[in-house]
């Protein structure tokens, strides 16, 4: 009789590609796709939020007709004389009310008024004002240039003015980068850090102790499934910028997805090397939000770091999200090549790669 031929097993059947040497890491990025569709609010805090807060800022902070400045002028035979200077004149628009003393003076307690105007016994103004508060410093010098040159006084140099407002000196297209950096770093380190003591509170990573799956495959594979990420959340973001702020992107496309690339890689390590021991999903929020809180606050997202004190600006400069949120600006703002950029690429390479070595150093399945 002929032998018994070898019944093929489950696993012999399957193609070669599927056991190969990247088996494992492939297993895992489809895995990790597979639960934004399981998990749609992820879909939302990763992509929806983040265009939310841009438009609810953008519309805030957008461009328009300079503010009314609210004033009163005291009760007196040349209150209604005065206020019809005030509102005559060129510039910004002034509004001035005519109340008695004790209305006046609590209206501007209140921060209803900007300024209080009053005129002595001499004829002369006076001003009440409060140097704390911009506003009224700015009320201040209007309603006095505006009295002075209603009683004749001329300017000895003639001088001329130029309005301009174009893309990429506003506030929101300072913003949308910071928005993006600062998106770019929550969706990392909370997407990797929480995923992964997530499953090993669910006892799922004590079972990839038994199969031949290496431990950096596994934490690469997590890392990948942040650039799949990082494609879709730069794509939307930019596009929400050009559409409904008509912002310019002067520098090359691909070089804003590298710069992302290297931002999320760089905060996906941060993220494998916050959860790499943490047991518990508290332990690791803990950890989390003390490594982000002061890149919000530092690194320029919301507004400049160079606000800060001179003595912190190298401790802000090496902060991972600072680095990223320049490296944006410069190339969607100022249209930077990649080249001039290097001290940004190797603070962020310096965070990734290290943060990389010590989570697979210090990982642990259990």
């Amino acid at each position: 009789m002929p032998a018994a031929q070898p019944i093929p097993t489950h696993s012999e059947s399957k193609p070669a590609s599927r056991n190969g040497r990247w088996s494992g890491f492939l297993h895992i990025l489809g895995a990790r796709m597979k639960e934004l569709r399981r998990e749609p609010e992820v879909i939302f805090w990763v992509f929806g939020f983040p265009i939310l807060l841009a438009l609810g800022l953008g519309l805030a902070f957008r461009n328009k007709p300079a503010d009314v400045t609210p004033v009163v002028v005291v009760s007196s035979p040349r209150a209604p004389e005065i206020a019809g200077m005030l509102h005559a004149g060129n510039g910004s628009p002034l509004r001035a009310d005519v109340l008695d003393d004790a209305a006046a003076q609590r209206g501007f307690r209140l921060g209803k008024y900007d300024l209080v105007i009053a005129v002595n016994e001499s004829g002369a103004y006076q001003y009440r004002y409060d140097p704390a508060r911009p506003e009224s410093v700015l009320a201040r010098a209007l309603v006095d240039e505006r009295l002075q040159a209603a009683a004749g006084r001329k300017d000895p140099v003639a001088t001329s003015v130029t309005t301009a407002s174009e893309p990429g000196s506003r506030y929101i297209d300072f913003l949308i980068p910071g928005l993006l950096g600062m998106n770019l770093m929550n969706a990392a380190m909370w997407g990797i850090g929480f995923a992964l003591v997530d499953m090993r509170q669910r006892k799922l990573l004590k079972r990839f102790v038994a199969t031949p799956m290496r431990r950096s495959d596994f934490l690469l594979a997590l890392l990948t499934s942040r650039l799949v990420l990082m494609l879709i959340e730069v794509s939307l973001m930019l596009s929400f910028g050009v559409f409904a702020f008509h912002m310019r992107i002067l520098g090359s496309l691909w070089t804003i997805l590298l710069i992302g690339s290297l931002g999320a890689l760089s905060f996906g390590g941060l993220g494998l090397l916050t959860a790499s021991r943490a047991q518990k999903i508290e332990s690791a929020s803990g950890l989390m939000n003390l490594i982000m809180m002061p890149m919000w606050i530092f690194s320029g997202v919301f507004f400049s770091g160079e606000r800060f004190p001179a003595v912190l600006q190298p401790f802000i400069k090496a902060l991972p999200l600072t680095a990223l949120n320049d490296a944006l600006r410069a190339t969607i703002l100022e249209g930077a090549p990649l080249t001039a950029q290097g001290g940004r690429i190797l603070v962020l390479l310096l965070w990734g790669g290290i943060s990389f070595l010590l989570a697979l150093r210090w990982f642990r399945w259990t």
